[in-house]
């Protein structure tokens, strides 16, 4: 049954990797192989299980197809995107409130356009009425609670994510919640709120989680871990502080902010210890309820109701619903008389999860929560030979210690053993103490298994989950286990029960509760904070590829198996390709350039073989995060952790917004930029030790083989308008091969280099071009795109932004010459390969899935 259940998980991961999903012709195929295996399975004994599995991978492919193809049914039509539709219906979930705004789901009942297949469920934007970039929000919204039912003016477009080289995919996030399009209120006066609002169990549940989270920040208003609480009480993370994820990732310690299974077991624990208690006190008709029902069976159930309103809490999150679907199995088995085996719970576990939900392979809280419990089992496993012989040790040392008449080494045959005599001569007194001091033997024997046994099962999750955390977060930290050991059972049995408690008391005394709660994360995150000072407690790699992976997880079982496994001490070997990755490095002489899609923003990384320079680092904040969201993320999933030159090419937010944020994430040598010497900028490079420099034509070096040149700005004092002076860079590899970034400049610019360059007649020419200022319609002009004379051009725009860029007119002026193009809201990030030849990967055609674009 195991193999079958994950042979059927198997298939679903399967049709995730797929770029389209399955034609008609491909499915009649699946079912005629379905088919084949079943009647294999019947006939052929011998081939049963082999046959079984088959089918039920094919069976869960298929469900994934049908669930696939019943979702993206429901689509925004392309000719409605960015236009004005009113919409009614009811909010959903828990809004997140900002300071300019709150965002929130909308359940679609009807859309004035009339249309079918309409997405049942959008994500909306309410904006402030009046809010702007550089002041505070005149109007906020009106507060919006779970079923209140509205009619909308809003603006939609369908769901579109950022796609680079081994980053997050947002839209298969969005999918698998169901949001088929995402847009904003474009009418806030116009908004009507509807007088009967919806009801339902779902809805219930988001009001009630949503009054929890009030009444936590009201009774912690600003308190510096009060996220920590509303996190533990309602599974809601978006009020945890930047300064608290950035503890909790460094010490491998996050996964205690969400509500997961370690939180839902401890509760169901409490919860049989409760309802166990309860019934054998209770009696029915004179009766006790023990022999109606026995306690073991009231305590299972009441864990697993208890797990299910805790899960339902968390708002049914992945490592949520693996942990009650297990505690309901576990609760069932034992009210049907059965003891099922724990790989077998896990596995209906996995099944169940992937049936409500199979894009949950697509998360890392899916892959961290299973992979966690199946290392925790593996290593128990492995070790229940060695365990049978303990249990059997510690019940035979308190009989010897019982018996009288048990025999000391060194006693005779037919002599009356020395422990009896000794026993007969001892006075009183001695006798007594003794008997007193019997019970320390072994109390101190079961807290050193206790002991040993944590220490194993901290042992297995370390090395179980390394790999994954290297591959979803670029990083191990090394203190986890130490973090883990006192912050675990400090969450788990001090901070979470008194968060719950909290919970269930009525007002004003939650208040209390709640105080205490925080009070008690306070010496937890210093001691965090204590243990997170050095630089090496963090170890940095890479984005693992497939094979670094397989081999690390290899290895991890190889670590975890029975004693007496041959060449068990040889299985760190199998972690090299994680921990000492090849480098991915250009040739010398060559270079790589990533355009990243940032959304409407720019930021280039161009790599040598030694050497990496970072063009701009997208907005920031004020916008789109996209500094710490993306760019950073790139560089840490790549390897780059360091950075030889930050060049910011002028002040606009789009491009410098994000600046900060890298220079605080990794270490900037030289820091070179055209800006105003007021610009905080200069002051935050030299606050992270940045040598700084001023970005001035005539400025030139080399890398690798590989010659930098800037262009533009001319030395003297910066122009008003930012644009004016953007540093333009051009780089040529040693083949004569270049590749030239423009930035934002514009048509007046685009003249000044050309006169500069009539003495030089292939001083602009390049292969690679970065369109100027996004394809606007102020530059690119014809004589700038003769003199450059791309065979590439890449523009870095916003999917659906509100500038048009490009430039329809401007778009064609590159159509015509020729030029192969790159959209980075239609092929996501751009990757040119610049030697002797160029050659360009855009990121949504080599790694297309089917729900891109959809």
């Amino acid at each position: 049954m195991r193999a079958i259940l994950i042979g059927f998980a198997l298939g679903i991961v399967c049709l995730q990797q797929q770029a389209v999903l399955p034609s008609a012709l491909v499915l009649w195929a699946l079912l005629l192989l379905l088919g084949l295996a079943c009647a294999l399975a019947v006939c052929f004994p011998q081939l049963r299980l082999v046959s079984l599995i088959a089918a039920s991978l094919i069976i869960g492919f298929g469900y994934a197809a049908w669930r696939a193809d019943t979702r993206l049914q429901r689509v925004l039509p392309v000719a409605f995107e960015n236009r004005n539709i009113e919409l009614t219906g009811f909010v959903r979930g828990l809004p997140m409130q900002g300071a300019d705004g709150t965002r929130f789901l909308f359940e679609v009942e009807s859309n004035d356009a009339a249309l079918t297949n309409f997405p049942r469920v959008v994500q909306l934007s309410w904006m402030a009425m009046g809010a702007s970039k550089r002041g505070p929000a005149a109007t906020p919204p009106p507060a919006l609670w779970a079923g209140q039912r509205w009619t909308l003016v809003t603006r939609l477009k369908r769901p579109h994510g950022n796609a680079n080289f081994r980053g997050r995919d947002t839209e298969v996030g969005l999918l698998a919640r169901n949001i088929r399009a995402t847009g904003y209120v474009s009418a806030p006066g116009a908004a009507r709120r509807l007088p009967i609002d919806a009801h339902g169990f779902a809805l219930t549940i988001d009001r009630w989680r949503a009054r929890l989270r009030e009444r936590v920040l009201t009774a912690l208003d600003g308190a510096a871990h009060r996220g920590i609480v509303v996190a533990l009480a309602t599974g809601a993370q978006d009020v945890v502080s930047d300064a608290d994820w950035s503890l909790l990732r460094a010490t491998g310690t996050s996964h205690l902010v969400a509500i997961s299974g370690l939180h839902i077991g401890f509760v169901a624990g409490l919860a049989a210890l409760l309802s166990g208690g309860l019934w054998r006190r209770l009696r029915w008709r004179g009766a006790p309820a023990p022999l109606i029902v026995s306690a073991q069976k009231a305590a299972a159930a009441g864990a697993a109701v208890f797990a299910a309103f805790y899960a339902a809490l968390a708002g049914f999150n992945v490592p949520a619903q693996r942990s009650m679907w297990m505690l309901c199995f576990v609760a069932l088995a034992v009210l049907s008389g059965r003891r099922p085996a724990s790989s077998l719970v896990l596995a209906w576990a996995l099944a169940l999860v992937l049936i409500a939900d199979p894009w949950a392979v697509t998360a890392a809280g899916f892959w961290l929560s299973f992979c966690a419990v199946a290392a925790i089992l593996f290593a128990i496993a492995s070790r229940g030979r060695q365990a049978s012989v303990g249990f059997a040790e510690e019940f035979a040392a308190p009989q010897a210690d019982e018996d009288p008449t048990a025999s000391e080494p060194g006693d005779e045959p037919g002599v009356q053993p020395r422990r009896h005599i000794r026993d007969r001569l001892g006075d009183v007194i001695g006798r007594d103490r003794v008997r007193s001091l019997a019970w320390l033997r072994p109390t101190a024997r079961r807290f050193g298994r206790g002991i040993a046994s944590s220490a194993r099962v901290q042992y297995a999750i370390t090395l179980g989950l390394a790999p994954l955390t290297a591959y979803w977060f670029f990083q191990i930290p090394l203190l986890g286990p130490l973090a883990n050991a006192f912050a675990i059972p400090w969450i788990s049995f001090l901070v979470t029960p008194t968060v719950l408690a909290a919970v269930l008391l009525p007002a004003p005394l939650d208040v209390f509760a709640y105080r205490a709660a925080h009070s008690m994360l306070t010496p937890m995150f210093d001691a965090l904070a204590h243990l997170s000072g050095p630089a090496w407690t963090l170890w940095r790699l890479p984005q693992p590829d497939g094979f670094a992976l397989t081999a690390a997880a290899f290895g991890v079982i190889w670590a975890l198996a029975p004693r007496g496994w041959p060449l068990r001490f040889a299985a760190p070997l199998t972690w090299l390709p994680l921990a000492l990755p090849i480098s991915q490095a250009p040739p010398n002489g060559a270079f790589r350039v990533t355009a990243l899609d940032i959304g409407q923003g720019s930021s280039i990384v161009i790599e040598t073989t030694h050497h990496t320079l970072l063009f701009d680092a997208g907005p920031g904040p004020e916008s789109t995060h996209a500094g710490e969201r993306l760019v950073v993320p790139y560089l840490f999933a790549h390897g780059l952790f360091t950075l030889d030159t930050l060049m910011i090419s002028h002040s606009d937010s789009d491009h410098s917004g994000g600046a900060p944020a890298v220079l605080e994430s990794i270490q900037v040598r030289q820091f070179v930029a055209s800006l105003q010497p007021r610009e905080r900028l200069w002051m935050t490079a030299r606050e992270h030790g940045s040598a700084l420099l001023r970005c001035v034509a005539g400025q030139r070096w080399q890398w690798d083989g590989v010659m930098f040149d800037v262009l533009w700005p001319q030395a003297g004092p910066l122009a008003a308008k930012p644009n004016a002076t953007s540093c333009v860079l051009k780089v040529t590899s040693a083949a004569g091969r270049s590749a030239l970034l423009a930035a934002d400049i514009e048509a007046d610019v685009e003249r000044q280099l050309l006169q500069l360059g009539q003495g030089e007649p292939a001083s602009l020419q390049a292969d690679v071009l970065i369109v100027p200022h996004h394809g606007s319609k102020t530059s690119s002009t014809e004589p700038f795109l003769d003199a450059v004379s791309p065979r590439v051009a890449v523009f870095q725009v916003g999917y659906r932004n509100r500038f048009n860029h490009p430039n329809p007119t401007v778009f064609e002026r590159y159509r015509l010459r020729h030029i192969e193009l790159s959209r980075s809201d239609e092929d996501g990030a751009a990757r040119m390969e610049v030697s002797a030849e160029v050659s360009i990967d855009r990121f949504r055609q080599t790694h297309a899935r089917y729900w891109m674009g959809r």
